[in-house]
């Protein structure tokens, strides 16, 4: 680390005393009720044996993957909040950006093995069980969080030799890759290269499995004969597609293109929508479109 900066400073939501608390209580109850649903549905999930199945499975995995996911930002952001300190050290600010990415990388992953799993479900029923056994399920799983980590440990690796000098305020509530970069005063086009080589690779290679997937289930459903059986199968997708799109939609724009293009104060709306507000929304999205889910919920309460 041959950073001439100790420490930044991340600027949040600098507005006046009662917008911030009002913040502060908006995103206290969001994390609140994210932790809530997710740790609900794995709960869920593990108790209930019928619910042992692949696709559980994976909504199990996204669940947690969701509570890490916002735990890495929005404790720090409401401490900021409460204390008005909003200085984090750099080495502080290297581990939140490579567990942040982390994440975001394995959720691209594990969403793509979602679709997979859609995939045989929908168009392979016969065979389901058979290709979809527990050990395909853990494997698949590892390589969803192995993937991630080792691409963000690249990532992050370029960006930490970095030289920082001059301004230390990130224009971010979190240290996210494009604001920590515009505060390196060394070259940085290496840095900038991998990043955007790997956004691309982690991004571009899921979503056309994805694209694959949801091409061939459609396919599929179209031929059926029966009217009630493509409402079935449709059903048993819908939740995960748009999940799907919310997900891709707010970090194709945000890391699948050159740096520097939007303003920062627009950078950071759209992360709060996919970083704090996405988390929240994913468990009511696949409770509210699951009918075997809603009617376990319903037992249990």
């Amino acid at each position: 680390n041959q950073s001439a900066i100790n420490e930044f400073i991340l600027l949040g939501f600098s507005y006046g005393l009662h917008i911030q608390t009002l913040l502060y209580l908006v995103f206290l109850v969001t994390y609140m009720v994210t932790i809530t649903e997710n740790a609900i549905i794995i709960f869920v999930v593990i108790r209930n044996h019928h619910l042992q199945k692949p696709m559980y499975y994976f909504l199990g995995n996204l669940s947690f993957l969701e509570i890490c996911y916002v735990s890495v930002t929005l404790p720090r952001l409401l401490f900021g909040f409460w204390s008005q300190n909003m200085t984090i050290s750099f080495s502080s600010c290297m581990t939140q950006l490579y567990f942040f990415i982390s994440l975001m990388c394995t959720e691209c992953v594990l969403l793509a093995v979602m679709s997979y799993d859609r995939y045989l479900a929908v168009c392979h029923p016969l065979h389901y069980l058979t290709i979809m056994t527990h050990k395909l399920c853990f494997q698949l799983s590892i390589l969803s969080w192995a993937g991630g980590f080792s691409i963000s440990l690249v990532k992050v690796s370029f960006i930490s030799r970095l030289t920082f000098c001059g301004s230390q305020v990130i224009n971010h509530f979190f240290c996210d890759i494009s604001p920590v970069l515009n505060l390196s005063c060394t070259d940085m086009s290496h840095a900038e290269t991998v990043d955007f080589v790997l956004a691309l690779v982690i991004l571009l290679i899921p979503l056309l499995i994805i694209v694959f997937s949801y091409c061939c289930i459609l396919s599929t459903i179209l031929c059926m004969p029966s009217a009630q059986g493509r409402r079935k199968a449709f059903s048993t997708c819908t939740s995960h597609f748009t999940v799907v799109i919310i997900f891709f939609s707010a970090t194709l724009f945000m890391y699948a293109r050159p740096r520097r293009i939007h303003p920062f104060n627009l950078n950071k709306i759209v992360s709060v929508f996919y970083a704090v507000f996405t988390p929240a929304l994913n468990p009511l999205i696949y409770c509210l479109r699951n009918k075997e889910v809603k009617e376990i919920l319903r037992k249990i309460i």
